[in-house]
């Protein structure tokens, strides 16, 4: 299952989710790249993404105003669908109309395989390798990651330290995923200070000593934050 959190209220760029890109809204430009791969369902917080998606032949869900967060708003979703405590579910970000469908697919394998070795809790998501220049980007969050591929630490700051001038950066790709018992574990956690400060919610799981599989891609995507990056995807469907 594929859930794809959306909120209209965006702080930084209102109504972004619904923002035009080449004829298509954003939420169902991203849809349409991954309904081939499983089910998809648009968790929304206003009917006016709702009334978007329908028009476009997109399952959409109205879910509460007051989550804190989209893994907060895929949870609620996945809990009135009734999915199975061992379902694997996919939170694609409503803006990454870029994403690649076999960025998911690794993700989903990914997952898959920790089923199959019986890891008690399953989250994971992807990354890739970026330049020096681009790990300055603070929309563009940073990943650590330890000697069996889990995740470390995700920051918008440039990590780690280049103090021997032989660092390595690695981007996070928007893109998470979860067995449904995991995800209403992740949602059960008090919240962590860290996550507030970086504004990063999967900081949560590390904070709690929860491991989060990494899988690294090949991607060229690349989400939408604000509007100059709108304007970017726009000159690509030109």
């Amino acid at each position: 299952m594929i859930i794809i959190p959306a909120r209209l209220a965006s702080t930084r760029f209102p109504e972004k989710v619904i923002a035009d890109i080449g004829g298509l809204p954003m939420v169902v430009r991203t849809a349409q790249r991954v309904e081939h791969l499983d089910d998809v369902v648009v968790a929304a917080d206003d009917t006016k993404i709702i009334e978007v998606c329908e028009q476009h032949g997109i399952k959409a869900m109205l879910t509460s105003t007051t989550h804190k967060s989209g893994t907060d708003r895929i949870h609620e979703c996945a809990t009135i669908l009734g999915l199975d405590d061992d379902e694997l579910i996919i939170n694609v970000q409503a803006d990454e109309p870029f994403i690649e469908a076999d960025v998911v697919e690794s993700l989903m394998h990914k997952l898959q395989t920790l089923q199959k070795e019986g890891v008690e809790f399953i989250m994971g998501s992807c990354y890739n390798s970026i330049n020096a220049e681009a790990a300055q980007d603070p929309n563009l969050v940073k990943v650590l990651l330890d000697a069996l591929g889990n995740a470390i630490y995700f920051s918008r700051a440039k990590i780690p330290h280049n103090q021997s001038g032989e660092a390595v950066y690695f981007g996070h790709i928007g893109i998470y995923g979860f067995s449904k018992k995991s995800l209403k574990e992740f949602c059960a956690l008090p919240d962590a200070p860290i996550e507030d400060i970086e504004k990063l919610e999967q900081l949560r799981a590390i904070y709690h000593n929860k491991n989060i599989a990494m899988v690294k891609v090949a991607s060229t995507g690349f989400g939408i934050d604000t509007k100059e990056d709108l304007a970017r995807a726009v000159e690509i469907f030109l």
